[in-house]
């Protein structure tokens, strides 16, 4: 069941969506899991977040954290992979326009399994355009003890199955 909601989960099946028509509101994916190693963590936090608790494992001891953690932004970029290896349907998506809500509620360490589920909110038809539609989404992170380390609200625009489809 969904922690969050009490439904059933269904589990990812590449291709099982394949446009607009195919997604429903309150149907619930397991998107899969990741894991990050100490060096992964380090390495994007080099580039893109080079704050201590991210990028030095003992000076990270002595922060808020008490360990290395990975960058919010990094927990982030593990969780889009998920959605497109194992959700996102490459034939009708088409980008989207943002996401709203982000929470990180706790913090995410190397060596842990998290898990990704994505539910579906609502589905609506463009008014402008009669080919798509739009999604909002609700995708949570959870620890191994079922505890949500990340949160968030997001859009996604895909095209309708064709007429002749």
């Amino acid at each position: 069941m969904n922690p969050i909601s009490n439904r059933p989960i269904d589990h990812p099946v590449k291709n099982e969506v394949e446009y607009l028509d195919d997604f429903e509101a309150g149907r619930t994916y397991e998107l899969g899991s990741f894991t990050l190693t100490e060096a992964e963590i380090i390495d994007f936090a080099t580039q893109f977040d080079p704050q201590v608790f991210h990028v030095d494992p003992e000076a990270a001891k002595d922060s808020v954290f008490g360990g290395l953690i990975a960058s919010g932004w990094h927990t982030v970029g593990c969780v889009m992979r998920l959605m497109v290896d194992n959700l996102i349907p490459a034939k009708s998506a088409l980008g989207s326009p943002g996401i709203d809500h982000l929470r990180w509620l706790k913090p995410v360490r190397p060596g842990i399994e998290y898990r990704a589920v994505y539910t579906v909110d609502s589905v609506r038809d463009s008014k402008s355009k009669p080919d798509r539609g739009m999604i909002t989404t609700t995708t949570d992170l959870f620890d191994p003890d079922g505890e949500k380390v990340m949160t968030f609200r997001g859009v996604g625009m895909y095209l309708k199955r064709p007429v002749d489809d």
